[in-house]
């Protein structure tokens, strides 16, 4: 009896840390204006969601004034109503190709603008992300910026990592941030191909075995928007964010010539852009299988299992496609 017992024990055990252990949801939310409709509010409700990574401003380079500047800082119209709100800066990678521009005062100045926006609205954080795609000729000057930021923040900070700075760390090595955020999307070239660019397996699998090696403790965030592909005479013209497939198999104009691509019928505007008779787009989205796949897959390769799941981003058209209980089973992955 006393054996049976304590069987009975240990099971409870396993049972509760391994629910301890399942990753928290969370979502990227990158509109300019804060404000959720029912649908998203619905979601965050049914996947327990308690954390926002909210993108506050990009910074980018003024050619004109020759100074970094903040570009498109959030407007919140209702506050939101999660525990945490994680600011997310935006960098534009060429700012720290400008030798004008001071890594230390730009990070004073960051710093003093997420304190405005904050102070406005009434929230308060405790972690910052910053977003950079850096590369071997910007890494020094962005670290640098991270560093100068800490010392003016008391406040977590993390960053977003891509999967090739994941297998070559060493060479692009690891961002001076308590940890980091593996954008597990955008693996491909945004191309004339039949390759989806936002998720190729046959490209993740190059890297993603390098994620047992990675000394920064990460999180992952996967993709669930969509968009199109504009293509003239076999060449990329522009990528067109917030369209998908099922958007164009209604519009008339369009005529399907494969699952995913479309060519105009005649010469038309569409959101403001003008396709001229024969052009072609080819949409990409991510199904509810690929998430499956995606998160099948980091989790076999993870040294342990992630913090946090984050979908980019939360925006009723992305939601749509999804059940709304979704984000939930696949952390059951993990």
């Amino acid at each position: 009896m006393k054996k049976i017992v304590a069987i009975s024990i240990l099971f409870m055990l396993f049972v509760c840390c391994s629910k301890g252990n399942k990753p928290l949801i969370g979502f990227y939310f990158w509109k300019t204006i804060y404000k959720l409709t029912p649908t998203e509010k619905a979601v965050l409700k049914t996947n327990e969601v308690q954390k926002i990574y909210i993108r506050y401003f990009d910074i980018d380079f003024n050619k004109t004034i020759q100074q970094a500047v903040p570009v498109k800082p959030i407007c919140f119209e209702e506050k939101p109503t999660v525990a945490d709100v994680v600011p997310v800066i935006y960098i534009v990678n060429k700012v720290w190709l400008q030798k004008n521009v001071s890594p230390a005062v730009l990070a004073e100045k960051t710093a003093g603008l997420i304190q405005q926006i904050n102070l406005k609205n009434g929230l308060k954080i405790h972690e910052i992300q910053f977003d950079c795609d850096w590369t071997l000729a910007t890494r020094d000057r962005y670290f640098e910026f991270i560093k100068a930021f800490e010392k003016i923040n008391n406040v977590k900070i993390t960053a977003t990592i891509r999967l090739h700075q994941v297998k070559y760390y060493q060479q692009t090595q690891l961002p001076p941030v308590a940890a980091g955020m593996l954008m597990y999307y955008n693996m491909g070239k945004i191309s004339t191909s039949d390759i989806n660019s936002i998720y190729d397996a046959s490209n993740a699998n190059r890297y993603v075995a390098s994620l047992r090696y990675y000394p920064l403790p990460v999180s992952v965030a996967f993709p669930i928007f969509s968009w199109g592909i504009h293509i003239r005479d076999n060449h990329v013209v522009g990528l067109r964010n917030k369209i998908n497939r099922i958007d164009i198999e209604k519009d008339t104009n369009f005529v399907q010539q494969k699952s995913n691509w479309f060519r105009a019928k005649y010469s038309t505007y569409k959101n403001g852009v003008l396709y001229q008779a024969n052009d072609y787009l080819k949409t990409e989205a991510i199904s509810a299988n690929d998430l499956n796949e995606m998160a099948a897959t980091v989790a076999k390769n993870l040294k342990q299992p992630p913090k946090e799941l984050l979908f980019y981003d939360l925006d009723e058209k992305n939601l749509q496609y999804y059940e709304k209980d979704l984000f939930k089973k696949i952390s059951l992955s993990f």
